[in-house]
């Protein structure tokens, strides 16, 4: 039984200091996003920044106008009012007019949908991207990105940010991006784009997961039912085992 217990030990140590490695492994430090879907002004101007600048290129198919003011609190004149540009039903998916083919002949590429990126990706990676935009002369689309090299997406908030450039830092010859810096300022400071993005990535968040707050919430009294649990069953083993020697 020790034994067991044990190996069990060394297992579970063995995959968390694995997933540690990996998390801290190359590449550019991702930014901590620090984003509350629990903060109900944040969603609502995360929803209509991605209503505003998002939605028509990319889908979030998922996801219902209806169910959105239902969670965010809002009701169905501000979402149709606010959110919907579309025209679409209050009942319908939040899905874009752009067709593939006019898609792939404007960006190469079909835009994804964004239903499940902040799952996919993790928030901080998406923080990072969209603030992570810098120029460059040699794309098409006049800008790169820190986190995603050779991105095809345009910075759509670049009058917002302002243009930023790469900063790099050179080892044995070779250049390594550590970071960029504001060149041209946008019309926010930096401060208050960090602020819009960092409510766009938590709207992101809620699409990707709408009840995560309750199954937050519901873990803490699962893990209290287990300790009650555990409590109860060594008792039982205890009891059952104290005639044997």
């Amino acid at each position: 039984m020790k034994k067991t217990i044990l190996i069990a030990l060394f297992t579970l140590i063995a995959m968390i200091s694995s997933s540690l490695v990996l998390a801290s492994g190359g590449g550019y430090p991702k930014r901590s996003s620090d984003v509350d879907v629990d903060d109900m002004p944040s969603l609502q101007h995360g929803a209509k920044l991605f209503t505003d600048y998002c939605l028509s290129c990319h889908s979030a198919k998922f996801v219902r106008f209806n169910r959105v003011a239902t969670d965010l609190g809002m009701t169905e004149s501000e979402v149709m009012e606010n959110l919907n540009h579309l025209g679409v039903n209050f009942g319908n998916t939040m899905t874009t007019t752009m067709t593939e083919d006019y898609a792939k002949e404007a960006f190469g590429a079909v835009p994804p949908d964004l239903s499940l990126v902040a799952r996919s990706r993790g928030v901080d990676w998406l923080f990072t991207y969209l603030t992570g935009f810098y120029a460059d002369s040699g794309k098409t689309t006049g800008h790169n990105n820190v986190i995603f090299k050779d991105v095809g997406m345009p910075n759509i908030f670049w009058k917002q940010q302002g243009v930023q450039e790469p900063v790099y830092e050179e080892h044995d010859g070779h250049k390594t991006l550590t970071g960029v810096k504001i060149v041209t300022p946008g019309t926010q400071t930096a401060e208050e784009f960090d602020n819009d993005m960092r409510d766009l990535v938590a709207f992101l968040s809620y699409i990707g997961e709408p009840n995560q707050s309750y199954r937050k919430s519901l873990g803490i009294y699962v893990l209290i039912f287990l300790v009650i649990f555990f409590g109860f069953a060594y008792a039982m083993k205890k009891d059952y085992w104290k005639d044997v020697h």
